[in-house]
């Protein structure tokens, strides 16, 4: 199918809160008027799903922006087309599409990307099916069978490696080794770990709560190490800045809780890569790769996978079961020495 002449859609702002706070009183009667006629546009359902799923389901902001972003896909390949002409040939002609699709950088779509588009889809489809809006049912969109990444983690001796590269004693590296130890210790993600309050962590217990995704809570534990490392940092902070982590480069805006120092995702990516570089390891190192690397050091300690399911915050144990094939070279090697061969019978 050709990119349709998509004259009825305006592009949408990047910014979601934005196009949210747009939505007047006149648009919401113009919409009301579509769904009493049974015109239900593409467009307009994407923004009623998106807020659904933020608001109703309790996801985050970059959940919905990246359905956001999925959905808007359809629209610039099939148009701002009613909802009921959403049919199983448009839908494989899309995945074709998404196949060929480019970036501005002549980029491909990776195939699990492709994947997550539509998954987008089907809970978009099952949202209108719950509104009783006529369109093509979730259960006809097939999704792909992909591949996993093969997990990536540190050893122990390489994150030791990183760690004793931040031996400065300044502020910003008394920073970057409680960042380090901190993810290590906690399987902490990293947007966790960034929304953290100085306030949120009790170092003499070693333990605090932390809201991870789907707004779900849960207990987190850290070393004597990390509750170190933290504390000496702490005590080089002279602001009153509510976050835990903060940037010491680039300009501050006032505000009254110093939410503006607050280090970033990005921020922190640079900071355990750089570290990685540091300590000579030439693969590469995320803070995703810390969180490998706390749920594999623990699984090849013995912990069982109902419990290392619940540190991560895996709401499906099929998430963290992608962890234990890492073991499987150690599970082999602890057979081989313990496991008494029927030839010595």
């Amino acid at each position: 199918m050709a990119r349709h002449d998509n004259r009825r859609y305006a592009p949408q702002s990047n910014n979601l809160r934005d196009e949210k706070s747009a939505r007047t009183g006149s648009h919401v009667a113009k919409y009301s008027q579509k769904r009493y006629s049974g015109c239900m546009y593409l467009s307009e359902l994407i923004i009623d799903f998106i807020e659904h799923v933020e608001i109703e389901r309790g996801r985050s902001q970059r959940t919905a922006e990246n359905y956001h972003l999925y959905l808007q896909r359809l629209v610039e390949f099939a148009g701002d087309i009613e909802v009921e002409k959403i049919t199983s040939e448009v839908v494989r002609k899309w995945r074709l599409w998404l196949n060929r699709y480019e970036n501005d950088q002549g980029d491909n779509l990776s195939p699990l990307t492709q994947s997550y588009h539509l998954i987008a889809l089907r809970s978009f489809l099952g949202y209108c099916s719950k509104r009783d809006i006529d369109t093509l049912t979730p259960e006809k969109v097939e999704l792909p069978k992909t591949k996993r990444k093969q997990v990536s983690f540190l050893t122990q001796e390489e994150t030791e490696r990183m760690l004793e590269a931040t031996r400065d004693t300044s502020p910003q590296a008394l920073r970057d080794k409680a960042i380090l130890e901190l993810l290590y210790s906690s399987g902490l993600r990293v947007s966790e770990l960034c929304n953290l309050d100085r306030d949120h962590v009790n170092l003499k217990r070693g333990e605090f709560m932390v809201r991870g995704k789907g707004q779900k809570d849960r207990p987190v534990f850290i070393s004597p190490e990390a509750s170190e490392s933290l504390a000496i940092y702490l005590k080089t902070r002279t602001d009153s800045a509510k976050p835990l982590f903060i940037r010491y480069s680039g300009a501050k805006q006032g505000d009254s809780d110093g939410d503006s120092f607050r280090l970033t995702p990005r921020s922190v990516q640079r900071i355990v890569s750089y570290y990685a570089k540091a300590a000579g390891i030439t693969k590469h190192v995320s803070p995703h790769t810390l969180r490998h690397s706390f749920a594999t050091d623990l699984l090849m300690n013995g912990a069982d996978i109902r419990s290392v399911q619940s540190m991560l915050g895996h709401s499906n144990i099929a998430t963290t079961q992608v962890y234990t094939h890492v073991t499987d070279q150690h599970l082999r090697e602890v057979h081989q020495r313990f496991h008494r061969s029927h030839k010595d019978d």
